[in-house]
């Protein structure tokens, strides 16, 4: 990215109360001044008219804030104008700046970085903010602010600070060995050290996938053979008609999905094609599409017909974990009591499985209490950790061991954005809109 003076609207597009935009550089004094006439008091509200520069037209009324470098969200010059929220009000101020010395529009995620190469927040943190704004339940969000606020970096700025110590203890002994105020054995004294920060990271990992599943949103994919109730069971959890429901079996074709926030969790619930011998070439691909969607859902509900004998092709689908229900409970009581059992007519046992599943769903993307990992690639700079702790854990040679706790280190400075990440930044930052 280019350097210089850049612009944005940094709230959503499309007419609003009030919209915001941000310039931040070096002449952002200078754009504040040229559109307002002077300075405000730094970290000030301030109202006052807006005008075109080349022709002192007022554009709007409003307010401006000045934050100069470094206390900014960019560590630089920063400016804003919080106007009227028109397209017409928008533009007029955003051409007005573009016709500024200098000045230049945002790229997308441009602020951001800006922040992260001045210091302001680490590759983490940036990271959270991005799922911040991504954010769709109240989970999510508080997940995303911790990692901003910078939770994830305090824990792995810990486990650096314990390698540092481990490592002087391995360091003395490389370049102390004979000194008699130094005493013998430290790589040895530094073994339980390593087993302890390994074992902390190993945790994390696994810790990591219930933040990953919370950041993405849980699968939930319905089954069951035809006409067992799944498209209704879909509408009514979903509190809207998504699905087509008829009597007549293999209705549905391609898969169904419905996004839905339970009890702050994201939810993705996919209504499949019944299982059964397929009558055409276009249901032989629903049912393999309905299989192929099981197989990567987080949790599966297997639907069986109160009114009909279990479904071979369902009930050979069941496995360990998944939560089978029997459908139209209203029409028939004879059924096994061991499984839940529901109606959408009359409503029987809804409650009961909205409850069933929020409880599963805290099980396996429940809000972690302290902040974790939550993508890909901080899972590849852990792992990488400790590969390397478990090299050092088994080192005879000091100087062995003292490589392995560096690469550790490197492998976590990695994760908060200190080194080896050039190569990501563009893909990083690339995914905030303009004006962020």
């Amino acid at each position: 990215m280019a350097g210089g003076t850049i612009f944005a609207l940094s709230t959503a597009q499309g007419r609003a109360g009030v919209a915001m935009v941000r310039v931040s550089g070096p002449r952002a004094g200078v754009a504040l001044e040229s559109l307002t006439g002077a300075l405000p008091k730094p970290r000030f509200a301030h109202f006052c008219d807006i005008y075109d520069p080349e022709t002192n037209e007022i554009l709007d009324q409003g307010v401006i804030l000045w934050a100069p470098a470094p206390n900014s969200f960019t560590g630089e010059d920063v400016a804003e104008f919080h106007v009227h929220g028109s397209r017409a009000t928008v533009d007029a101020v955003l051409q007005a700046l573009g016709r500024l010395e200098d000045l230049r529009p945002a790229e997308p995620g441009e602020f951001a970085r800006r922040a992260f190469e001045n210091g302001r927040m680490d590759l983490a943190q940036v990271e959270g903010l991005a799922d911040l704004i991504e954010a769709e339940t109240a989970a999510q969000r508080k997940q995303a602010l911790r990692q901003m606020e910078g939770g994830l970096s305090a824990v792995v700025e810990g486990w650096r600070a314990k390698l540092i110590e481990l490592a002087v203890l391995v360091a003395a002994d490389i370049d102390f060995p004979d000194e008699e105020d130094v005493p013998g054995g430290l790589i040895a004294k530094a073994r339980p050290g390593i087993a302890a920060l390994k074992a902390d990271l190993e945790a994390q990992l696994a810790a990591g996938e219930t933040a990953r599943r919370l950041r993405r949103g849980l699968e939930v994919a319905i089954l069951g053979a035809p006409n067992a109730g799944k498209s209704s069971l879909l509408n009514t959890l979903a509190g809207r008609e998504a699905a087509i429901v008829s009597a007549q079996a293999g209705t549905t074709r391609d898969i169904v999905e419905v996004h839905m926030d339970l009890g702050g969790y994201p939810v993705t619930l996919a209504d499949t094609a019944g299982l059964r011998e397929a009558a055409d070439e276009i249901e032989t691909e629903g049912v393999a599409r309905a299989l192929a969607r099981a197989e990567e859902a987080d949790l599966r509900l297997v639907l069986f017909d109160a009114c009909l004998p279990p479904d071979p092709a369902a009930k050979a689908q069941v496995r360990e974990g998944d939560m089978v229900l029997i459908s139209k409970a209203d029409l028939n009581d004879d059924t096994p009591k061991q499984f839940l059992h529901v109606s959408v007519k009359t409503g029987e046992g809804l409650k009961a499985l909205e409850a069933r599943l929020l409880e599963e769903v805290t099980a396996r993307a429940g809000l972690p209490e302290t902040a974790t990992i939550t993508r890909a690639r901080h899972r590849r700079a852990l792992e990488d950790a400790i590969t390397a702790l478990a090299r050092a854990e088994t080192q005879e040679e000091a100087e062995l061991c003292g490589e392995d706790l560096r690469l550790a280190a490197r492998a976590l400075e990695r994760l908060l954005g200190k080194v080896d990440v050039e190569d990501l930044l563009d893909v990083i930052f690339a995914e905030f809109c303009i004006g962020k």
